[in-house]
């Protein structure tokens, strides 16, 4: 490691202790980027990578509330405010007991690069919760939400901070939500995204994140003239990445074999057609089962507390949670024939793995590129929110596949190598860190 990054991750470790992803996600960041700031000295002069790595806001509350069985319980609530350079804070609501600080943190500073690169005008944030949703009512969903936006209510707005969903935050969370801020502000705003179609949503955005992981492949393939089609292709995850992940690459003529969830991944080596996935959709999303079911209904090979990583195919796209993949798990992949990974979750990849990706040079699009389609058509949401007008399924998804484009091409400029090849993760850091910096700059220090 370089001695300067050393130097930095450091202060960094030395002032968020026991605070892992965050660290990891500050390190793969600072890589890239401080030789860039070497280079360009008003950046080094005005410390804008120190400022972008700590919060300008740090929230932290109890929401308690009530169970079915009457029963008092608590959990604890956050809201990141990272940084607001180029547009109010942007981000999701995590409810997970995985839930900290530091994993907030983590995705909060990717947050900020990755709105960035939409190029909409989007700071970054990120909250949540260790509220667990599975296995509770909906009532007891509803009455933990209308706790949580009782107090998160006054650090948000239209016009300061407009969360949206994540793990565990879905439609039905994201109504209680809505329905409490409207309550208590009474007033009608765009200050959440991912609302229902009826109330506010914007069409395409469930199905924004994967289809922009895959737009994204796309774009990456095409520098080589190729395409998914006739393509084998592992996804993880069966929640709402992975299951729109698998959408777009069946319309695109490719072929998924693999979903899991955190008890293990089916291998179906049919593949994963509109039929079957119209199942786990339906097992998912409404009877909130396991994915074994499916291998039950279709007599396919479950394997039970494994990943799906040491399937043969031609692209792998991880959508399931942060450090999914590890050295061994790409290792085993490349040797097995995959060519692309596009990132549908959250940095899913470990450093070691990400350093096999580049090692290889196969075409890797880093989370913070490969995803941004969610929150891209958040941002189109919050467009049409102030205007007061809804746009149809074809204008959004054009709009997305426009965005994807230029975030590859952003990722093209500022990361390719003397020998042709595309470095996305350094196109990605140091393209979304020079709109944000030169943001910083202009406003002085604030």
């Amino acid at each position: 490691m370089d001695s300067r990054v050393k130097q930095f991750m450091a202060k960094i470790e030395a002032k968020n202790p026991a605070e892992p992803e965050f660290h990891q996600a500050v390190m793969e960041v600072a890589e890239t980027l401080i030789p860039y700031i070497e280079e360009h000295p008003r950046y080094k002069h005005a410390k804008i990578l120190e400022r972008i790595a700590e919060p300008e806001r740090i929230i932290i509350f109890r929401v308690p509330w009530m169970n079915d069985k009457g029963e008092v319980e608590i959990n604890r609530g956050f809201r990141i405010e990272m940084n607001s350079a180029i547009g109010p804070y942007k981000g999701g609501l995590r409810f997970h007991p995985t839930v900290n600080l530091g994993v907030l943190k983590f995705l909060a500073f990717e947050q900020v690069l990755k709105n960035s690169l939409t190029t909409l005008p989007m700071g970054g944030g990120k909250g949540g919760s260790d509220f667990d949703p599975k296995g509770k009512s909906d009532n007891e969903v509803m009455k933990f939400c209308q706790s949580f936006m009782t107090e998160l209510n006054r650090h948000i707005g239209p016009n300061t901070d407009i969360p949206a969903g994540d793990i565990g935050v879905g439609g039905r969370e994201i109504g209680f939500l809505f329905g409490q801020y409207k309550r208590i502000k009474n007033e009608f705003t765009g200050v959440l995204t991912g609302k229902g179609l009826e109330w506010g949503g914007s069409l395409i955005r469930p199905e924004a994140t994967g289809y922009g992981a895959v737009y994204f492949a796309e774009e990456m393939l095409k520098t080589k003239g190729d395409s998914l089609k006739g393509k084998t292709c592992v996804v993880s995850g069966s929640g709402n990445v992975a299951q729109y992940t698998t959408e777009k690459i069946n319309e695109l003529g490719g072929k998924v074999v693999t979903l899991s969830d955190s008890a293990g991944f089916i291998y179906d080596p049919k593949g994963i057609d509109k039929e079957k996935l119209a199942y786990i959709m339906e097992l998912k999303n409404i009877k909130r089962g396991r994915i074994s079911e499916y291998a039950e209904r279709y007599g396919v090979e479950y394997f039970n507390g494994e990943r799906p990583w040491k399937i043969k195919a031609f692209a792998a796209f991880p959508s399931a949670t942060q450090n999914e993949i590890n050295e061994e798990e790409a290792r085993l992949l490349i040797s097995n024939g995959c060519k692309v990974v596009s990132e549908g979750a959250n940095m899913p990849s470990s450093p070691e793995a990400i350093e096999v990706y580049l090692e290889h040079k196969i075409l890797y699009g880093p989370g913070k590129a490969a995803n941004a389609g969610g929150v891209a058509v958040s941002g189109l949401e919050m467009t049409q929110n102030s205007m007061r007008l809804p746009w149809s399924r074809e204008e959004v998804d054009r709009r997305l596949q426009e965005i994807m484009k230029n975030i590859h091409s952003t990722c093209v400029k500022h990361g390719s190598e003397e020998n042709g090849y595309v470095n996305y993760v350094k196109g990605a850091n140091i393209g979304g860190f020079v709109k944000v910096a030169d943001a910083m700059l202009a406003q002085g220090i604030v």
